[in-house]
């Protein structure tokens, strides 16, 4: 336990700051992500074409293509060579990767897309792997809840962040379990596409309530510099835990905006039935 006077002064304060690894893993990073979203507009084609009356909604497009653009925006210069350097640069990052970017890609449900173009036998395989007793223990509400919000005490109330810093490969690693856990997360409280495991509304709402009061403990740790190992100058840390809380709130308001958004309440004598539905039968709208 420490306050404020034991961060050290190690990171760089000014100045321009080099990408982390070079530029290669950046462009390589970026790279994927275009083709990700190439991809994706290539099966709106494919889906449009098996499904001429079924249009597929120009929004979910649209978030999709946004979550790939902010996760880009978080990586490329200005914003990724300065995250290197400054710890609020990184909790902006972090913010982008984590929380805003797997939203906006949870929301552009690429799953039901994917169900629309494969042939029967391929979805059936698809449906089968998301009931999959993996999959189950992966999608289960504590288990994302642990893997997203809770992975921020092992970053930064550990040496991690630290080590992250000085090693390039363990920074992207970092970077590519906030994405795929955020994705997670945000899949499970309010993804439209199917997820095996999923709880009603009511304990979804109590998931997210959890998760922002652990960002909001989190953040008021790092503002304090209690039970944190992050070494950084104290302005940093303060305007990243600033950063943290405000723009954690923010996402996470999104998220139960979205959650409220694709809730789709089965009534009356349906509703058993609407909950019997096999993920493939319950794609029928985009």
């Amino acid at each position: 336990m420490g306050g404020h006077e034991h961060l050290m002064h190690e990171h760089r304060t000014g100045g321009a700051h080099p990408l982390p690894g070079g530029p290669l893993p950046t462009v390589l990073a970026v790279a994927l992500l275009a083709v990700l979203a190439a991809g994706y507009l290539l099966l709106v084609r494919r889906a449009a074409r098996r499904h001429p009356g079924r249009t597929w909604s120009r929004w979910r497009t649209a978030s999709f293509l946004t979550g790939c653009a902010l996760a880009a925006g978080a990586l490329l210069p200005p914003l990724g060579a300065f995250a290197h350097g400054d710890f609020r640069g990184h909790m902006a990052q972090h913010l982008l990767i984590g929380m805003y970017a797997p939203l906006a890609l949870v929301l552009g449900a690429p799953v039901t897309l994917l169900l629309r173009t494969l042939p029967p036998a391929r979805a059936r395989r698809l449906t089968g792997l998301l009931h999959s007793r993996p999959l189950r223990f992966l999608a289960h509400p504590v288990t994302a809840l642990l893997l997203s919000t809770g992975s921020l005490a092992v970053l930064y109330g550990t040496p991690l962040y630290d080590v992250t810093a000085a090693h390039p490969a363990l920074h992207w690693l970092v970077h590519t379990h906030f994405l795929l856990s955020g994705c997670l997360f945000a899949w499970v409280v309010a993804g439209p596409d199917p997820a095996p495991a999923r709880p009603g509304v009511p304990a979804r709402l109590v998931l997210l309530g959890v998760a922002v009061a652990l960002h909001a403990t989190f953040s008021q740790l790092l503002y304090g510099g209690f039970l944190i190992g992050v070494h950084a100058p104290v302005d940093q840390v303060r305007g990243g835990a600033q950063l943290m809380y405000y723009g954690g709130d923010i996402a996470e308001l999104l998220l139960a905006g979205a959650l409220v958004a694709t809730w789709r309440p089965a009534r009356g004598p349906h509703r058993r039935t609407a909950a019997r539905l096999s993920p493939t039968e319950s794609l029928s709208s985009p």
